[in-house]
């Protein structure tokens, strides 16, 4: 186990060779290896794709901290599906954090920030509390894959987060493979994937997909936006 290591990129691109093709698993135990379960973080928006993740997780040690964003703007359903699925897969460390109430009042009194500044209030209610959340850690676990497109086509297994590692377990799962995770492990779904949302985010940016769309097209739709900030700005 290495701890307080400063990450080459060489030791970085060796680790990414070795895990490519590994499946999720093994992937999640390599991380634990790497820094040790208590400095490793699962960052989790208990969205519509995220119980795959975290029956990985679980399944490997259950007491791997998880960290969830409550932005303040979520919907109750998401509120109510991190509850369940907590029980469910029996997470002993979920870490609810939330923006800064001085940051909102200052910036946000009038709660349409979304609206005016997208960047801003992704910064406000996600990037600055993921900051603030991964200050312990050295490494951390997210659920990006490949096959959501845009800037996530490309995605390593390994990558090197400012000091921190950045491990992405399920960048070579196919659509139908996570659709077999939820099959097999008989995860229960977000409550509002049967209302049409294939990807959720802040109630106000998420809107339903029509026919053929990418799975994250709800998301901030009509904007050139794509991603919050938290895969984009350095942690550390």
């Amino acid at each position: 186990m290495v701890t307080d290591h400063a990450w080459s990129a060489a030791e970085v691109a060796a680790l990414e060779s070795e895990l490519r093709d590994a499946p999720p698993g093994e992937i999640i135990r390599a991380a634990i290896e790497a820094v040790g379960r208590d400095k490793l973080a699962l960052v989790s928006s208990f969205g519509t794709e995220s119980a795959a993740l975290l029956k990985y997780a679980a399944d490997v040690d259950p007491a791997i901290p998880v960290v969830f964003l409550d932005t303040g703007w979520l919907f109750e359903e998401t509120l109510a599906y991190r509850d369940t699925l907590a029980a469910y897969l029996g997470l002993r460390d979920v870490r609810t954090i939330h923006p800064l109430a001085d940051d909102l009042a200052r910036e946000d009194a009038e709660r349409d920030l979304w609206f005016s500044d997208p960047d801003r209030c992704c910064y406000l209610r996600k990037v600055e509390p993921l900051i603030r959340a991964l200050t312990p850690f050295e490494a951390w676990l997210n659920g990006r894959k490949r096959f959501q497109g845009g800037e996530r086509a490309a995605i390593p297994v390994v990558e090197l987060d400012g000091r921190r590692l950045k491990f992405n377990p399920l960048a070579n799962v196919t659509p139908d493979e996570l659709k077999a995770i939820y099959t097999d492990a008989h995860l229960p779904a977000h409550p509002l994937v049967a209302s049409g949302f294939a990807s959720v985010g802040c109630m106000p940016c998420t809107s339903r997909i029509e026919a053929g769309e990418e799975s994250r097209a709800g998301r901030w739709r009509g904007k050139a936006k794509t991603e919050c900030g938290i895969h984009v700005i350095k942690t550390s």
